[in-house]
């Protein structure tokens, strides 16, 4: 039987993600990718694998996911919840640990995860990837267009997701310390590229304003609710080019943030764009949540982009080995508390 993680419950919305498929907008097809790419590398460089590979996005609420293979190494990162190794499906209780961290499970284990806490994403890596054919270069799920992932859609109850690997690789398991996924107090954008269907008073009062993440927010777009933005000329013009991070103001003024399942095209008027270092915090960002934003020029925003590239590629140096509580198991320590000094 081929190696997989078979899927007993799919959580709220779980879906395979890398880091998007780029390249095919010109076509009308979304980039999509990991809400967090940021979270999603790091999932992957605790397992050892290449830091854009296929792993489990998990929305609010996680899975519950039985080993069908003689080993496995899991890593998760992101949002926090109650995770816990259970000896078997049947089992009411078992081992937790927490994330950001590397852990290995055996065939007829079960790990499970509870509601997430902090965020609105967490990302499940497996050491060797996921079996699944690419579609356009990508294996990320596209549930809009039914393509990509598994089966083009959100994983449900039943399914089996093939693995690349039978067996963990001989090694000790890994934290990764001093990760800093809290979001930042203003997130920064620049203005434009229909700022001028403002007046000047409507865009002080976006950028002075705090909006709240509504829940009808998703994948393709953060929906905010707070003070809403009164439009120069109306909102009726040509549709043109959208970005990752670009804020419309549809006819009821309330601002949508565009995000990684984004359409390629919009006729909304576009007050600004999120920098793309605050992309991946913007995507962590659960419903219920504040947000506000900020000005800023497009050097800072440069400069954003290279220090958050800068802290990518330096991920690697920030895993330290766990301690083992005992010759049988790491699984009860975070890094914080067990970096080899």
């Amino acid at each position: 039987m081929k190696p997989a993680l078979h899927v007993v419950a799919p959580g709220l919305w779980t879906t395979v993600q890398d880091l998007g498929r780029p390249g095919f907008q010109h076509l009308g097809n979304p980039v999509g990718g990991a809400l967090d790419p940021t979270s999603l590398r790091a999932a992957n460089v605790l397992v050892g694998n290449p830091p854009g590979t296929g792993a489990l996005e998990v929305a609010y609420l996680g899975p519950t996911l039985a080993i069908e293979a003689e080993e496995v190494r899991l890593s998760l990162v992101g949002a926090k919840a109650v995770i816990e190794i259970l000896p078997d499906i049947r089992a009411s209780n078992g081992e937790r640990f927490g994330t950001l961290r590397s852990v290995k499970l055996r065939r007829g284990e079960a790990l499970r995860i509870g509601a997430l806490s902090g965020g609105s994403v967490l990302y499940i890596a497996v050491e060797g990837g996921f079996d699944i054919p690419l579609v356009l270069g990508s294996i990320s799920t596209c549930v809009r267009g039914g393509f990509g992932g598994w089966q083009g859609r959100q994983l449900v109850a039943g399914d089996r997701l093939p693995l690349c690997r039978t067996l963990a690789s001989a090694r000790e398991e890994f934290g990764l310390d001093g990760l800093d996924l809290a979001p930042p107090p203003r997130f920064r954008a620049l203005p434009g590229p229909q700022s001028d269907l403002f007046s000047e008073q409507e865009l002080t009062a976006f950028f002075a304003s705090q909006y709240t993440v509504s829940a009808q927010s998703d994948r393709m777009g953060m929906r905010l609710k707070g003070h809403p933005l009164a439009h120069n000329r109306g909102t009726d013009f040509v549709s043109d080019a959208v970005a990752p991070g670009s804020i419309q103001i549809p006819a009821n003024g309330q601002p949508i943030v565009l995000l990684a399942d984004r359409q390629t095209t919009g006729g909304y008027p576009k007050i600004a764009t999120v920098i793309s270092a605050d992309l991946p915090a913007l995507g962590r960002l659960a419903a219920g949540a504040k947000i506000a934003f900020e000005p800023v020029t497009l050097e800072a925003a440069e400069t954003a982009r290279r220090k958050l590239l800068a802290e990518i590629n330096s991920l690697h140096q920030r895993i330290v080995p766990l301690r083992r509580s005992n010759p049988e198991s790491s699984r009860a320590h975070s890094p914080a508390a067990s970096a080899v000094a």
